[in-house]
């Protein structure tokens, strides 16, 4: 279900915001809409999300295909952390956080969430949490969104706004 409604819907028609029919996902995945609504509501990331009406749905964020799911922008935290691997570090640190093949990248409020991102990365090595100074950016004119499931989003994440936090970093 996340790849098709975040990354290639096949032959479900998906709208501008990435709504599609959930008659036609149903259709598509072989499920009942008791089993849809269940996947929904018992996702530990609500990364799906019905429109009022509940006759469409959609990824909260995430996305690698064009679509708006109409966040507005929002003063995020005075810090925001991002999970990542030592070996994306020195590019990072040259370059800034890229939104790569996604939308935007995808930060957290939360140090423990970002770590548990970075882990899934990092194979059997310990993350790399980096620390972004969100109100500083925020001050400097970058927009910062804030998904329905809790994730902050930006377009790019310039490296002199990036710091790592890991307590036994070496970097």
């Amino acid at each position: 279900m996340s790849y098709l409604l975040r990354h290639e819907p096949e032959d479900l028609k998906m709208d501008k915001n990435g709504y599609v029919l959930v008659t036609d996902l149903l259709k598509k995945l072989n499920i009942s809409l008791q089993d849809l609504e269940e996947i929904i509501s018992e996702n530990d990331k609500k990364r799906f999300a019905f429109n009022n009406s509940k006759d469409m749905v959609r990824a909260s964020q995430g996305h690698s295909i064009k679509v708006d799911v109409q966040l507005k922008a929002t003063r995020p935290p005075r810090v925001l952390y991002h999970g990542t691997t030592d070996e994306n570090y020195p590019k990072i640190m040259k370059t800034g956080l890229d939104k790569v093949k996604r939308l935007q990248v995808h930060l957290s409020d939360d140090y423990n969430t970002a770590y548990s991102v970075g882990k899934r990365y990092s194979k059997n090595k310990e993350p790399l949490i980096l620390e972004i100074d969100s109100a500083k950016m925020n001050t400097d004119g970058f927009k910062f969104f804030k998904s329905a499931n809790g994730v902050w989003l930006a377009d790019y994440i310039p490296a002199k706004y990036i710091s790592i936090k890991n307590e036994n970093s070496n970097k």
